[in-house]
C-alpha cells in the first residue's frame, strides 16, 4: 500500500471540515426557512430619571432633599428645605417676608452659592442670596455640599463658592400615550397668609416637553410677640407693619435633541412687596418703610455626553430692581427713596475628557459682566467684569475617588459718581487650590472615608465696597477649609417591590475653617441697611453627623433621622481686644434636630424638630448680649386619595411651633409663635 504523505493527510482532512461546514450551514437554512415565527426587531428604549447627587459616594459632606421629603416637611420656601439640613445656620429676620439667609460652619452667607438647574444666582449688590425669595413647589431637589459638588460637569463659579446649594427643577415624566400633566394647590395659614399655586406640563412628541408654573404668596405678618422688660417681666405685643406678598412665574423647556444631546431652558420673573417692620426695641416701632423687587432672568443649558467626552455650555441673563422707600425719614426731610437696578451677563462653558476608564480630565471657563446703578449721590455707578477657569483631574473606581483642581479668579471694576470726574478702579487676582478623596477600605461593608482640602476667596460686594457710609479699601476674604469624614450605609431584606426592609445610613465629618479678613454683615436699622465689620481672622472647628433610619413593610413606611453640630468658631484678630477667642456673633455652639416620618395606606405623619443653643449678637460674649436657645418643634399629617381617573387629591395640614415659643434668630427681630397652615392640592 502507497503511503500518504504529510501534506496528502492534511488536504483530505481539510476537504472533510469543509463538507462538514457546508453540511452546517444547510441545516441552518433549513431550520431557518422552516421557521414560521413571526421575528421583530425591538426599539431600543431608554431609560431616563432625576438623579440626586450621592450623600455617601462623595469627597465632600453632601445632604439632598427630595420633593417627597420637601412635602413632609411642609416646605413652602428654600429656606423651609435647608434649615434641617446639619452644620447650617439660617438667619432668620421674622415672619413670611423676613429676610433669611444661610451660612455653614461659619463661613458666612457670602461663601454660599446658589445654583438653579446648574446655572449659578448672583447677587453683586450684598452678595446674600435671600432663600425666602425661592419657592420649592416647582422643584425635583435640593441638595447642599460644603465645599463643592463632587461632579466633574460643573461651571467654573460652582467650583469657586465655599459652600453650595443647588435647586433642580422637576423634569416631567412621562407614561406611555400620556401629553399633559396639570397640578393646582392652595394653602391658607395663620396672620392671613394664602399660597396658590398652579402648574402645567405639556409633551411636545417625543422629545420636547415644557412646564408652566405660577406661585402667589401673601401674608398680613401681624403675628403676636413676647416683649421682654426685664428679667422677670414680658409683656405680649403684635407685629406691625410686616406684610408682604410675592409673585412667581417661570417657564421650563426641555429637549432631548438625539442620543447624548439635550438642553434645556428657563424664563424666571419675580416680584415682591415687603413692609419693614424694623427691629422691636422697648417700646419704639417704626412703620414708614418697605422694600419693592422685581427680579428677571432667562438662562439656557446645553449638554453632550460621549463615551469619552462631555461638554456643556451654560448662558444667562438677569435683571433685578430694587428699591427700598421711608416715608418718614428724619433726615432728609421726610421722605426718603433708594433704587438700584443690577444687571448680569453671563457665560460658561465646561469639557470633561476621559482618556481612559475612570480618568476625567476637565477645563471651566466663566465669564461674567455685573454692573449696579442707583439714584444716590455717590458711586451711583458701578461694574464689575470677572474671569474664572478651573483645571481639573479625578479618578474613580468602586473602591476609591481622588480629585483636584485649581481656580484662578481675575476680576476688576470701576465706580462712577455722576456728575463728578471721580472714579474709583479695584482689580483682583487669585489661585485658590482644591483636592478631595473617597475611600471604601473594605469590599463587603458600605463604610467609606473622606477627606477634601479646598481654598476659597471671596471679592467684596458692592455695598460692601461703596453703600452706607465712606468708601472702603476692603481685602477680599480667604478661606481655608479641611474635612475629614466616614459614612457608612446597610440595607438588610427586601420587600416584594425590591426595596430595602431596612436602610442605615449614618454620616460623621470633623473639619477645621480658617477665615482671612473675615467680613460680617449686620443690619443698621432695618433689614435693607446694612454696616460691614471686619475681623480679620476667625478660627473655626467642629463636628456634624447624622443618622438617618428607614424600616419598610409591604404597605408602611418609617423613616426616623437626628442629627447634631458643633462649631468652636472664635475671632483670633486682636489679642488686646476684649473678644479675642470668643465666638462670632450668631453662631451657636450647639445645634440640632430629629424627624420621624411615618407612611400608610390611611395617614401621612411627619415631625421635625430644630434645636439651637444660645449665641451672642455682638463680639463680646457676656450675658446682656446673649440669645437664648430655643426648640421649634413642628408636626404635618396629610392623606392622599387616589381617583377614578388616576388623578390626586391631597389633604394636608400643619403646627408649626408648636410649642408656642418665644424666640429671636436676629436679635430684635422676634419668630412667629405656634401657627398653623392647610393645604389641599389636585393632580391630573
Amino acid at each position: 500500500m502507497k503511503k500518504l504523505s504529510r501534506k496528502s493527510v492534511f488536504m483530505a482532512r481539510k476537504e472533510k471540515y469543509y463538507i462538514l461546514l457546508v453540511m452546517l450551514l444547510g441545516v441552518a437554512s433549513y431550520c431557518y426557512c422552516q421557521d414560521t415565527v413571526k421575528r421583530q426587531v425591538l426599539k431600543a428604549v431608554e431609560v431616563t430619571g432625576q438623579a440626586a447627587p450621592s450623600e455617601t459616594y462623595t469627597s465632600v459632606p453632601t445632604e439632598v432633599v427630595t420633593i417627597e421629603q420637601m412635602e413632609r416637611q411642609g416646605a413652602v420656601q428654600l429656606s423651609d428645605a435647608v434649615k434641617q439640613m446639619n452644620g447650617v445656620t439660617v438667619k432668620d429676620y421674622g415672619g413670611v417676608g423676613g429676610i433669611k439667609t444661610m451660612s455653614a460652619r461659619g463661613l458666612g452667607s457670602q461663601f454660599t452659592g446658589l445654583l438653579i438647574d446648574g446655572v449659578a444666582v448672583s447677587d453683586c449688590q450684598n452678595g446674600q442670596i435671600d432663600l425666602g425669595r425661592y419657592m420649592v413647589g416647582n422643584s425635583g431637589w435640593v441638595a447642599f455640599a460644603n465645599g463643592q459638588m463632587d461632579e466633574s460637569l460643573q461651571s467654573a463659579r460652582a467650583l469657586a463658592a465655599g459652600n453650595v446649594l443647588s435647586l433642580e427643577t422637576k423634569v416631567p415624566e412621562w407614561k406611555e400615550g400620556e401629553w399633559w400633566r396639570v397640578k393646582a394647590a392652595m394653602e391658607v395659614g395663620s396672620f392671613g397668609t394664602y399660597n396658590p399655586s398652579v402648574t402645567w406640563a405639556q409633551r411636545i412628541g417625543e422629545k420636547v416637553s415644557y412646564t408652566l408654573w405660577a406661585n402667589y404668596l401673601r401674608s398680613e405678618g401681624n403675628y403676636e410677640y413676647r416683649l421682654k422688660l426685664g428679667e422677670d417681666s414680658s409683656v405680649v405685643r403684635k407685629r406691625e407693619n410686616s406684610a408682604m406678598w410675592m409673585a412667581t412665574g417661570e417657564g421650563n423647556i426641555f429637549w432631548k435633541i438625539k442620543s447624548g444631546h439635550e438642553m434645556s431652558g428657563k424664563l424666571h420673573y419675580m416680584q415682591s412687596y415687603h413692609q419693614l417692620p424694623g427691629p422691636v426695641i422697648f417700646y419704639t416701632t417704626k412703620n414708614s418703610e418697605h422694600s419693592e423687587e422685581r427680579l428677571a432672568f432667562g438662562q439656557a443649558k446645553y449638554k453632550y455626553s460621549g463615551n469619552n467626552v462631555k461638554v456643556q455650555v451654560l448662558a444667562k441673563y438677569q435683571l433685578t430692581t430694587d428699591a427700598y422707600e421711608d416715608t418718614a425719614a428724619s433726615n432728609t426731610a421726610g421722605y426718603l427713596r433708594n433704587e438700584y437696578l443690577q444687571q448680569e451677563g453671563y457665560l460658561s462653558g465646561t469639557a470633561v475628557w476621559s482618556p481612559v476608564d475612570g480618568l476625567k480630565l476637565s477645563l471651566a471657563t466663566d465669564g461674567s459682566v455685573n454692573s449696579l446703578a442707583s439714584n444716590l449721590a455717590k458711586n451711583n455707578r458701578v461694574v464689575r467684569g470677572t474671569s474664572q477657569s478651573v483645571l481639573a483631574v479625578s479618578y474613580d473606581n468602586p473602591w476609591v475617588s481622588v480629585s483636584a483642581n485649581c481656580l484662578a479668579t481675575v476680576a476688576g471694576e470701576q465706580a462712577r459718581s455722576e456728575g463728578t470726574d471721580e472714579e474709583l478702579w479695584h482689580a483682583y487676582k487669585r489661585l485658590s487650590p482644591y483636592a478631595g478623596v473617597n475611600v471604601k477600605p473594605w469590599r463587603k461593608m458600605g463604610l467609606r472615608l473622606r477627606y477634601f482640602f479646598k481654598e476659597n476667596y471671596r471679592v467684596p460686594n458692592f455695598n460692601e465696597m461703596y453703600y452706607f457710609s465712606i468708601t472702603r479699601e476692603l481685602r477680599p476674604e480667604k478661606a481655608m477649609q479641611h474635612n475629614a469624614g466616614i459614612t457608612w450605609v446597610e440595607n438588610w431584606g427586601k420587600t416584594s417591590g425590591g426595596e430595602s426592609r431596612v436602610r442605615v445610613q449614618a454620616v460623621a465629618d470633623a473639619y477645621y475653617n480658617r477665615v482671612s479678613d473675615k467680613l460680617i454683615a449686620v443690619p443698621i436699622q432695618n433689614m435693607f441697611l446694612w454696616s460691614m465689620i471686619n475681623l480679620g481672622r476667625v478660627d473655626i472647628t467642629g463636628v456634624d453627623g447624622r443618622v438617618e433610619v428607614t424600616v419598610r413593610g409591604e404597605r408602611w413606611c418609617l423613616t426616623m433621622g437626628g442629627n447634631y453640630a458643633y462649631q468652636h468658631a472664635v475671632d483670633l484678630t486682636d489679642e488686646n481686644t476684649k473678644y479675642y477667642g470668643h465666638q462670632i456673633q450668631y453662631t451657636p455652639r450647639n445645634s440640632g434636630g430629629a424627624s420621624l416620618y411615618v407612611e400608610t395606606p390611611w395617614v401621612e405623619i411627619g415631625s421635625t424638630a430644630m434645636v439651637v443653643g444660645e449665641r451672642y449678637y455682638k463680639q463680646q460674649n457676656v450675658a446682656e448680649y446673649r440669645l437664648d436657645p430655643y426648640c421649634d418643634w413642628g408636626l404635618t399629617v396629610a392623606k392622599t386619595w387616589v381617583l377614578r381617573n388616576d388623578s390626586k387629591l391631597r389633604v394636608k395640614g400643619q403646627v408649626m411651633n408648636l410649642l408656642n415659643v418665644h424666640y429671636e434668630v436676629v436679635r430684635s427681630y422676634p419668630m412667629m409663635g405656634r401657627n398653623y397652615r392647610l393645604g389641599i392640592s389636585w393632580e391630573l
